[in-house]
């Protein structure tokens, strides 16, 4: 966990369901859920998490989609850095991301609805989510930038 006041360095990847997109039109991204108990709020989240001292963003994401969900990536592509300066559970928060596209090497993570997981002492959730749900503003993807990328 991070210290109030303290600039997080996170990695997270952006991962597309494109053979779905070819038969339906449609395009699904792969995200964790999360909620805000103070917000009362649902959103959603590209995966990964932070990047540890010594570390390279890089690495960062291996090792986190690695320890969270036991899966492998290929295919990275560095997309870009984004800032989000936040509020969650009524704290402020400030983050640097370093943003990745990638696909899993596996194929049976494109089968999956959904994947329970944990994530330190939480139980968390990813699962696939149509980009359209998110552009029309039915669910809510942080940070917003993260619809620049379409």
């Amino acid at each position: 966990m991070h210290k109030p006041g303290e600039i997080r360095v996170l990695a997270l990847g952006l991962i597309r369901d494109g053979k779905y997109a070819k038969r339906t039109l449609r395009e699904r991204i792969f995200v964790s859920e999360g909620y805000d108990p103070v917000k009362q709020q649902t959103f959603y989240r590209a995966m990964g998490g932070g990047v540890d001292f010594g570390e390279t963003s890089l690495e960062a994401l291996k090792r986190e989609f690695q320890e969270e969900i036991q899966a492998e990536l290929t295919n990275i592509r560095y997309l870009g850095c984004l800032e989000n300066i936040f509020t969650f559970n009524g704290q402020s928060g400030h983050e640097i991301i370093q943003l990745f596209e990638s696909d899993f090497v596996d194929p049976k993570f494109y089968q999956l609805d959904k994947l329970d997981f944990s994530e330190g002492e939480r139980q968390k959730t990813a699962l696939w989510v149509d980009i359209n749900r998110f552009k029309s503003g039915e669910l809510r993807l942080v940070p917003e930038q993260f619809l620049d990328y379409w």
